[in-house]
């Protein structure tokens, strides 16, 4: 893959940003925006285990999805206390993804406040996500395109993005905002995934505190370097295009999706998954043997 640094910047005034990154529709890396929030001193993992440790947490891994799983149906559940003990104590795949702040630990809100950086974010909307080390994201997508801020709290986390010109590139499944999960994006096979060599975009590391600006529709890789944690704000896609994607996909896209799940079961999947391979070498020329 062609993969170029993340722009990184100490901070940005509101129309350096919207003139240097919103409107090209670039992503960068803030690395001193939110030194204000009292968040940067109090949130790391024994905070959220003190303040939330009686929660019950849904819990996501890394499996290949199924046919028999829901939308967003958690593998396993825990308490909060114990999830950061085991995050704490050695590597696990265990993540937790889209854990709404306002709903669950309403207190959390005293420690942040929204940013201006000349979007109008969803103040309803602020979803945290936490993992342990080397547990990692499949590549995907947002189903509603936004423009997302992703604020990080202790430790690391490796970043690899695309943008949606490098759909052709990135053996993605039909009726999904997914690729193929079998494949590594720390470590690519070439072999086995030729068409990814052609692929451009952008990688980069957050530390406790950076505040990463992916743009509408970006495909996000994440990878936990150490444990820790993000919180996630975003803002409606402006571009007509984008918000006319997120609108298919929510009323259809996924809809049609889970129907057929039910009424082909595996078969459904397992479907999706060569036709990702199928349509990627066709549009490319690339020969049955390159990929299978």
């Amino acid at each position: 893959m062609n993969l170029q640094q993340i722009d990184r910047v100490k901070r940005i005034s509101k129309e350096d940003f919207l003139k240097r990154y919103f409107k090209p529709q670039k992503p960068v890396i803030i690395e001193q925006a939110i030194e204000d929030w009292p968040a940067i001193d109090k949130w790391n993992l024994d905070y959220m285990a003190e303040v939330a440790g009686d929660k019950e947490v849904p819990l996501y891994d890394d499996r290949p999805v199924d046919y028999k799983d829901g939308f967003n149906e958690p593998h396993a559940k825990m308490k909060m206390r114990e999830y950061i003990e085991l995050l704490k104590k050695e590597p696990t795949r265990y993540r937790i993804f889209l854990w709404n702040v306002l709903k669950e630990i309403p207190e959390l809100q005293k420690d942040y406040s929204m940013p201006d950086f000349g979007l109008k974010l969803m103040k309803g909307l602020p979803m945290l996500f936490f993992g342990g080390e080397n547990s990692y994201t499949f590549m995907h997508y947002d189903i509603d395109l936004a423009n997302i801020f992703h604020f990080h709290f202790h430790g690391k986390k490796q970043i690899i993005l695309f943008d949606q010109q490098q759909n052709d590139y990135l053996y993605k499944i039909p009726h999904s905002l997914i690729v193929r999960e079998d494949i590594d994006f720390s470590d690519p096979d070439y072999d086995k995934w030729p068409a990814l060599k052609m692929a451009e975009g952008y990688t980069g590391e957050l530390q406790h505190g950076h505040v990463l600006y992916m743009p509408e529709g970006y495909w996000h890789y994440m990878r936990y370097i150490t444990p820790g944690f993000s919180m996630s704000l975003r803002a409606l896609p402006r571009n007509p295009a984008n918000f006319g994607k997120a609108v298919y996909n929510v009323l259809v896209m996924r809809h049609y999706d889970n129907l057929m799940r039910r009424i082909k079961g595996q078969a459904w999947i397992d479907r999706k998954n060569q036709k990702a391979i199928e349509r990627t070498h066709r549009k490319l020329g690339i020969g049955e043997a390159g990929g299978q």
